[in-house]
């Protein structure tokens, strides 16, 4: 697991030059105010800090805020892409003494931001808990994580100011599915963070039976800074973390506006010649080089035939294998399964199986049609979406790189040979380190931005 660096590439960030020899501290390496990153994003903020920055606005109508989230767009962090707004209205309307819920758990392997969020800006996180509870009428609130780091950064802000309606910190064991919104409640109420079949949604019937907003701390936290800062709302929703990683280099930790290409950020990485990206996570399944001059944008994505997801994207280094990929990610899957669903278990399973049948080259001739026929069937079958994201891989796997795919039900690549099943430790990235005090950056190279709306 490699370092990860932070950089801001938003519009009018300063950037540093190609040559910038790596570890030499700049003042442009501070990415701007008003954001998500913040002045000093490798040191935890203190309240006192947080609050001589804008935050904690007292004044601000929980009616007008939550029509400057509908005006701006705010979608949610967790994956999904729900609108912000909708989901908030429906926990207020549902009555019955609503629960807010911060949701920390970052379940896919390639992602780092939520952790560094709660690590690095607890204050601004307990702050967007403490408007969603104001918009809902909500009269308690719980943050939701697994990563202890995390956990004792909220604890200290928690303690430094007390929070507006109570809060407690729940902790759960780290597993791909825990932080699925059912799951969550379900841990909450004292259950294991598994999920459960729907209906009822947690908005419907969540903790103790209330009506319950669940929703990713990144979401928290731009209600928080809309609260702050109404005026760039469309610039505030308009703009995301994204965690980006490539083989054989340092991952990226970047918050970027909506409309930057997938190119400009694999060149932001590291990683300029990228082949092609696991997306979304592991949602979004794989795409090829052509697009990766897509803009960062989820309706452009979706059409496109792929997904954003919770924002991390694996590009594909050169020489890298997709295969391997492919079998990375889901063997990560069949190992994370709830294990409540006999076809995700067999389903997950059976992908995986294929897929490093064809890593080694010893995959049945019928391997390929099998993939094919379990990426169109299975679906929508299961309790969560895992085996859905299982499906979605090896069919991507097979749309986009088919001719890789057939070669290797006769020989593996050099790429496979040596790979090791591990169940997607290579797709593993690390939280950026957080200090108490502030510290130096390590300066990455930042092109231009394209589309950048």
């Amino acid at each position: 697991m490699s370092t990860t660096w932070i950089r801001s590439l938003m519009p009018g960030a300063p950037s540093t030059s190609a040559h910038t020899p790596p570890g030499t501290p700049t003042a442009a390496d501070r990415p701007s105010a008003g954001t998500l990153l913040g002045t000093s994003p490798d040191a935890a903020e203190s309240a006192e800090e947080y609050a001589a920055a804008g935050g904690y606005r007292a004044a601000v109508d929980p009616v007008l805020l939550l029509e400057h989230i509908a005006a701006s767009g705010l979608r949610g962090r967790g994956g999904a892409g729900f609108p912000a707004a909708v989901k908030l209205r429906a926990v207020r309307d549902g009555g019955r003494a609503p629960v807010v819920v911060a949701n920390g758990e970052e379940g896919e392997p390639g992602s780092a931001k939520d952790r560094w969020l709660m690590r690095a800006r607890p204050h601004l996180v307990l702050d967007g808990l403490a408007r969603a509870a104001a918009i809902t009428g909500a009269v308690r609130g719980y943050v939701y994580l697994s990563d202890p780091v995390a956990g004792e950064r909220i604890r200290l802000a928690l303690a430094e100011r007390d929070p507006a309606v109570p809060v407690e910190v729940v902790e759960t064991g780290h597993a791909y599915v825990a932080g699925e919104e059912s799951a969550v409640v379900r841990r909450i109420n004292g259950g294991p963070a598994l999920p459960t079949a729907k209906p009822p949604r947690p908005f419907e019937r969540g903790v103790q039976d209330r009506p319950t907003l669940v929703s990713n701390v990144e979401t928290l936290a731009r209600i928080a800074l809309v609260a702050a800062r109404p005026e760039r709302r469309r610039q505030i929703a308009g703009s995301t973390l994204v965690t980006l990683s490539a083989a054989g280099g340092p991952a990226l930790l970047a918050e970027v506006p909506y409309g930057a290409t997938l190119r400009t950020l694999a060149a932001a990485q590291g990683t300029p010649d990228a082949a092609g990206a696991l997306m979304g996570g592991l949602f979004g399944g794989l795409i090829d080089g052509g697009l990766l001059d897509l803009p960062l944008d989820p309706d452009a994505l979706k059409a496109a035939g792929t997904a954003l997801g919770c924002g991390a994207i694996h590009f594909l280094a050169p020489g890298e294998c997709p295969v391997a990929v492919a079998a990375d990610a889901v063997g990560h899957l069949a190992a994370e399964s709830a294990r409540q669903c006999g076809v995700c278990i067999a389903g997950t399973a059976s992908i995986s199986d294929a897929l490093h049948a064809l890593t080694a080259a010893t995959a049945a001739p019928d391997a390929l049609d099998k993939l094919a026929r379990w990426s169109a069937g299975l679906p929508g079958r299961g309790a969560c979406g895992l085996l859905d994201a299982a499906a979605g891989v090896a069919g991507s796997l097979l749309r986009v790189f088919p001719d890789v795919a057939r070669a290797h039900l006769d020989s593996p690549c050099w790429a496979c040979s040596a790979a090791p099943r591990d169940g997607g430790r290579r797709l593993a990235v690390a939280v950026p380190e957080v200090g108490p005090e502030v510290g130096p950056l390590t300066p990455s190279p930042v092109p231009a931005l394209k589309g950048t709306p």
